[in-house]
C-alpha cells in the first residue's frame, strides 16, 4: 500500500509562527508521551507507521516546502513537489504519476491519500485499514472516509451514504455528495445521516492512472511534471469523487480536529507557555508561544493568545484569531524565520540607510554532516562571523576549515559553499541591492571530506 500525504497551505491562519515556508504542519508545537515537541507532519507519519499501515510514504507538496519536510522528515519520506499551486486534483494526479511511472509501482497497488496535518487517533488509522480492505476487496472504485460530524459546520463538505444498503467490510455506497453548505443546509444533512468528508481516498493505482491519461498522456514522470499546467484547477472531490459511479464511504467516529487557527490549536496544547516567557496569575485559558530570544511576561488577560517570533508578534483574543489571514499580506514582505534541508536560518535584523544602501542579518546554524549549496551572489557582498562549532568553507575553490571565532569575507561574484563538521552556527551580514533570496546562482561542489 501507498500512503501520500498532501502537504499545502499558506501559512496565514497561524501567523506570526507560520509563512509562506512554514505552514502550520511543521510548527514543533504538540507534546509527545515523553515531553519532547513534534510538528503535526511528523505526528502523522509517526502515527501511520505505528499502526504498521505501510512504510511507503510520499508527501505531494509545493516546491517551497521541499526544504522543511525535508529537514523535518529527512529521507524516510519520498517527496513529490508540484512546479505550482494548482489544487487537490493536480497534486493527487502528479503523485499517482510518480508512484506509477518513478516508482513503477503496478496498477493494481492500493493508493490512500490523506491530509499530512489531522489531529487524530490511532483509530483514524485503522479506518485506513479497513478503507484499504475495501479497495483490495473490490466493495467500490474509490473508497473515503466520514468523519461523524459533532455540529452544523460550513468549513466541509459532507457525504450523505445510502443507509439502506448494507456495503461490505463496513463500508455504505454513497448517495450524494454537498460541498461546505450553509448551516441551514448542514442541519438538514445531519438529519440525513451525513458525514464529513475528511479528505481521505482510497483506490487502486491503475483507476488514478486512467484519469491521469485523460489530460496527460506519458510514460515519463519528468514529463508529465513539466506539463502540469495542463492538469485543470480544480479539487479532487470535483473532478473525481462526484463524477465517480462506485464509490463507498467508511465511517471514522473518532477524534478529528482540524488545528488550523489560533483556537483550535490552543486547545491541544499541554503547556500554557512555550518559550522564553512568564505567565502573571492573573490571566486565564491564555497561551503564550514565543520564539524569539527576547522575554514576554504576560497578565491580567483571558481567552487570548499570544505569539512571538521573528515574522512579527500576536496578541488577540482567540475567537477573533481566524481574522488574521485577512491582515497577513499587508504585515511581513519576506520571511524572517525557515527551515531548510541543511538547519535554519533567523533575520536578526533588515534595514535601509539614509543613502539608500540595504544590510540584512541572519544568525544561520548548519546540522552537523550538512551543508550549504556552492553559489555566488551578483548583487551582494556576505561576511561571516561563526560563533559556534566548526566546519568546512570553500571560496572560489579552495577549502579551509572554519571554527567559532573565524571571519570570512565573501565579496560580490564569488563562489562559496560551507559543510558543517559539527553544529556550525554564523552570524551572515548582507549589503548590496537588492538583498532577495533569489540572487543565488547554485553549481556543484565535491567536498574533499
Amino acid at each position: 500500500m501507498q500512503l501520500v500525504l498532501l502537504s499545502g497551505g499558506s501559512g496565514k491562519r497561524l501567523w506570526p509562527l507560520s509563512n509562506n515556508a512554514r505552514s502550520k504542519q511543521f510548527l514543533p508545537l504538540l507534546e509527545k508521551e515523553e515531553g519532547t515537541m513534534e510538528s503535526m507532519v511528523q505526528r502523522v507519519v509517526r502515527q501511520a507507521r505505528e499502526a504498521h499501515l505501510t512504510e511507503e510514504i510520499t508527501l505531494a507538496t509545493n516546491a517551497s516546502q521541499l526544504d522543511i519536510i525535508i529537514n523535518q522528515l529527512g529521507d524516510s519520506v519520498s517527496v513529490v513537489t508540484e512546479p505550482e499551486r494548482r489544487d487537490t486534483f493536480p497534486a493527487i494526479a502528479l503523485a499517482a504519476s510518480y508512484l506509477s511511472l518513478k516508482k513503477k509501482c503496478q496498477d493494481d497497488e492500493v493508493v490512500v491519500i490523506m491530509p499530512c496535518d489531522p489531529f487524530t487517533e490511532a483509530g483514524y488509522f485503522e479506518t485506513i485499514a479497513k478503507m484499504v480492505k475495501c479497495v483490495e476487496a473490490d466493495v467500490a472504485d474509490l473508497v473515503l472516509m466520514g468523519i461523524t460530524p459533532t455540529y452544523p459546520s460550513e468549513k466541509y463538505g459532507y457525504v450523505v451514504p445510502n443507509q439502506e444498503t448494507t456495503g461490505a467490510k463496513g463500508s455504505m455506497p454513497v448517495k450524494q455528495f454537498t460541498e461546505k453548505p450553509n448551516v441551514e443546509r448542514a442541519k438538514e444533512l445531519l438529519s440525513m445521516g451525513a458525514l464529513w468528508n475528511g479528505g481521505v481516498f482510497a483506490f487502486r493505482l491503475g483507476y488514478m492512472m486512467n484519469i491521469v491519461k485523460k489530460y496527460i498522456v506519458s510514460d515519463s514522470f519528468d514529463d508529465t511534471r513539466s506539463r502540469y499546467s495542463e492538469f485543470p484547477k480544480i479539487s479532487f472531490d470535483y473532478e473525481v469523487a462526484e463524477k465517480a459511479e462506485s464509490v463507498a464511504v467508511v465511517p471514522y467516529t473518532g477524534e478529528w480536529k482540524d488545528l488550523g487557527t489560533w483556537n483550535t490549536l490552543t486547545d491541544e496544547l499541554h503547556r500554557p507557555v512555550i518559550g522564553n516567557a512568564v505567565m502573571g496569575p492573573r490571566s486565564t485559558n491564555t497561551h503564550i508561544i514565543n520564539e524569539l530570544h527576547l522575554p514576554i511576561y504576560v497578565d491580567g488577560l483571558e481567552d487570548t493568545v499570544v505569539a512571538a517570533s521573528p515574522d512579527g508578534i500576536i496578541v488577540c483574543k482567540k475567537k477573533y484569531t481566524e481574522d488574521i489571514k485577512k491582515a497577513v499580506d499587508n504585515l511581513t514582505p519576506r520571511s524572517m524565520y525557515e527551515e531548510r534541508r541543511w538547519g535554519t536560518y533567523r533575520v536578526i535584523d533588515d534595514s535601509t540607510y539614509e543613502d539608500g544602501s540595504h544590510s540584512l542579518t541572519k544568525s544561520i546554524t548548519v546540522n552537523p554532516g550538512k551543508s550549504i549549496s556552492y553559489q555566488v551572489h551578483r548583487h551582494r557582498s556576505e561576511v561571516w562571523n561563526f560563533v559556534e562549532g566548526e566546519g568546512i568553507f570553500v571560496l572560489d575553490g579552495v577549502e579551509n576549515k572554519v571554527k567559532a571565532g573565524d571571519t570570512v569575507v565573501i565579496p560580490v561574484n564569488h563562489h562559496h559553499a560551507v559543510k558543517a563538521i559539527s553544529k556550525l552556527t554564523f552570524i551572515e551580514v548582507q549589503t548590496g541591492n537588492p538583498l532577495i533570496e533569489e540572487d543565488i546562482e547554485r553549481s556543484e561542489w565535491k567536498w574533499s571530506e
